[in-house]
């Protein structure tokens, strides 16, 4: 008799961001989508040494209150000297949140200066196309006149196609 498979599967990093997301809420007010997406809302300039870490809700007096949401303030962590590259682009940044989160969450950003790569550099290696690969996939994406979205959908490309040739392995 063979088992039985539960017809509703879901991947683990579902069950694992269901289960974060409310312990990081409660925390700091931030979500693994946030955390996730940091990367795009921040930016290649800034993501590569600068994580969020969390959201400060202003508090509510009770009675006094109007009843009114009011924005919170981001703190950010950031690497060194690098600290005071990410507090010039603090405007754009929260209009890249704001963004993300679709309403005016945010509205002041505040930067602490911790480290932030892991010690011992556990990225992943960017994937690499052979030169006729390269020009396969940018003559595939020729058409797309936004050039962020052209860089974004290059990556994903390069990305499936060094997959798929390692398996092939």
């Amino acid at each position: 008799m063979r088992p039985t498979r539960s017809r509703s599967a879901s991947q683990i990093a579902d069950v694992a961001n269901s289960l974060i997301d409310p312990i990081l809420a409660k925390r700091a007010g931030i979500s693994t989508a946030l955390l996730n997406a940091w990367p795009e809302i921040a930016g290649e300039t800034y993501a590569a040494f600068s994580r969020p870490e969390k959201i400060a809700w202003p508090k509510r007096n009770g009675a006094n209150e109007d009843g009114g949401f009011k924005p919170g303030t981001l703190t950010i962590a950031c690497e060194g000297a690098r600290v005071l590259f990410l507090t010039h682009a603090q405007d754009e940044l929260i209009h890249r949140v704001n963004g993300f989160f679709g309403y005016v969450a945010i509205e002041r950003v505040r930067v602490v200066q911790k480290p932030v790569q892991p010690l011992g550099g556990n990225h992943r290696p960017k994937p690499t196309l052979s030169p006729s690969e390269a020009r396969d996939l940018e003559a595939r994406l020729a058409g797309i006149e936004s050039e962020a979205l052209r860089k974004a959908i290059m990556r994903l490309g390069a990305g499936v196609m060094s997959e798929k040739r390692n398996k092939r392995r």
